[in-house]
């Protein structure tokens, strides 16, 4: 792996883990306890959330950062990021509403939404930091 590789990767998970801790901590935090009552987890487990966020920028360096760079623009990282994200979110969150009981439909949409900007920002942040690293 170059290193311009791991640069988008390491720019892409700051940027994932940061703007998805300050939303699942702080801001959308009493709106997933209330929406997922009982069925959420009292603690996260860390191990597990670990995995996600090492492995989620490998998903979005390769489908997104990489195509957008190749096309040098860091727009097209950002529109296949945010495609990534959906279709990601969209099977965590419509397979939860599909097999587990009362999962709220809401809760599917709004994470969805999320996950897609999210992974939208940090698709063009990989592309950026590829771009900057370039430069120098």
């Amino acid at each position: 792996m170059t290193t311009k590789y791991l640069v988008a990767w390491a720019a892409t998970f700051i940027v994932m883990l940061a703007i998805d801790l300050l939303w699942l901590g702080v801001i959308a935090k009493s709106y997933y306890q209330q929406a997922m009552g009982t069925l959420m987890s009292p603690e996260p487990r860390l191990g597990v959330a670990a995995l996600f966020y090492l492995m989620y920028p490998v998903g979005l360096t390769i489908f997104a950062v990489t195509p957008g760079v190749a096309a040098d623009s860091v727009a097209r990282a950002a529109v296949l990021g945010a495609l990534f994200g959906l279709f990601a979110y969209a099977t965590y969150d419509l397979t939860n509403l599909a097999v587990v009981r009362d999962w709220p439909v809401t809760l599917s949409f709004v994470d969805m939404a999320w996950g897609t900007f999210a992974s939208a920002v940090a698709s063009a942040a990989g592309a950026y930091a590829i771009r900057w690293f370039a430069s120098r």
